[in-house]
């Protein structure tokens, strides 16, 4: 829907929900990023002004999966006890008359996701507050998977067998653009088959804990981990494998990867969750092999996206560079084991 249709909506649904008849919305806008739709509001009402968060299913999809947003907003109402830093849901509900569709709504953070590069606000920063951020991001993440999920998010369940992550790619790697960057892919994903670690932990994992999903105060308090459409049971170290991966400059051949080599080094990230997570948690190089040959076919399939105009984001041109790159990495930590 455009702006200012939800502006209409917004009105009886922010009286509705304060129980202040005399809230007036002041301003609406979209919210940035790529994935979901998601918006800002402003409300003057009886207590001052407050800004708003509200996430709703893109149009015309079925509101099931990352489109399921009370399944979202049910993760986020189970981790608000714990440990972990995460927008409080205000109100959430399935109830169509208000937007059409189900939506959550939290209250809108101050702050910003860590940015390095092209004058973000991050490249100011110390590399003593860096290294806090990146260890506040560690010990959330350890708490994400120390949770109980059976008490927890019981309807999550059942855990994702961690080999099914491994082929529920072949398909995506088919549609892929510029197959002979990827020619190294059936390689690794028989390695990483060979190689699969025999156990592994089971619990809360994010699906895309990165830098970009973690939501900072100016000072550098990490304030909540954000965008959770990915979120699902099965093996934790998929989070740790991806975020280090991420962080990691030898794994990116694009101008700007890795924040230019100024998050603490992988063994270093590590370190930081194997120490909050309070036992070894495992083998953590499968992970961060699996998370670069995810990477790598994902950048393929968004890049055939974008060149067929399905999808545009000039971005992964950029990107692209990095899939053998990833490929690289992916086989050297499985081959050098």
């Amino acid at each position: 829907m455009d702006l200012p249709e939800l502006e209409q909506r917004l009105l009886p649904f922010v009286r509705a929900k304060t129980g202040d008849p005399s809230a007036e919305v002041t301003r609406v806008w979209k919210m940035p990023g790529h994935a979901g739709f998601s918006y800002g509001f402003t409300v003057q009402g009886a207590e001052g002004e407050r800004s708003y968060y509200l996430r709703i299913p893109p149009p015309n999809v079925r509101w099931v999966g990352t489109a399921d947003v009370l399944r979202q907003a049910r993760v986020l109402r189970a981790l608000a006890p714990t440990p972990v830093p995460v927008a409080e849901v205000v109100w959430a509900g399935d109830d169509l008359e208000w937007f059409g569709c189900p939506y959550f709504v939290t209250p809108l953070l101050e702050g910003d996701v860590l940015r390095f590069g092209e004058g973000g606000w991050a490249d100011s920063l110390s590399p003593e507050t860096i290294h806090w951020m990146a260890r506040q991001a560690m010990e959330a993440l350890a708490n994400i998977h120390l949770v109980e999920w059976e008490v927890a998010v019981p309807d999550l369940g059942p855990p994702i067998p961690f080999d099914e992550d491994v082929t529920r790619w072949d398909r995506f790697l088919e549609r892929a653009a510029e197959p002979e960057m990827l020619a190294e892919a059936p390689a690794v994903r028989q390695l990483l088959l060979e190689r699969q670690p025999k156990s592994t932990p089971i619990g809360i994992f994010h699906g895309d804990f990165q830098w970009s999903n973690l939501f900072y105060a100016p000072d550098g308090r990490l304030l909540a981990v954000i965008d959770w459409e990915l979120v699902n049971i099965g093996a934790t170290l998929n989070d740790l494998g991806w975020v280090v991966t991420f962080s990691d400059p030898s794994a990116w051949a694009h101008e700007g990867a890795a924040a230019g080599g100024r998050l603490p080094k992988p063994d270093e990230l590590i370190a930081m969750y194997v120490s909050a997570y309070g036992r070894d948690p495992g083998d953590i190089a499968w992970f961060r092999a699996l998370a670069a040959y995810k990477f790598a076919i994902i950048t393929g399939l968004n890049l055939g996206l974008h060149r067929r105009g399905k999808r545009p984001d000039p971005h992964w041109e950029v990107i692209k560079d990095s899939m053998p790159t990833l490929l690289a990495y992916a086989r050297r930590l499985l081959t050098q084991r």
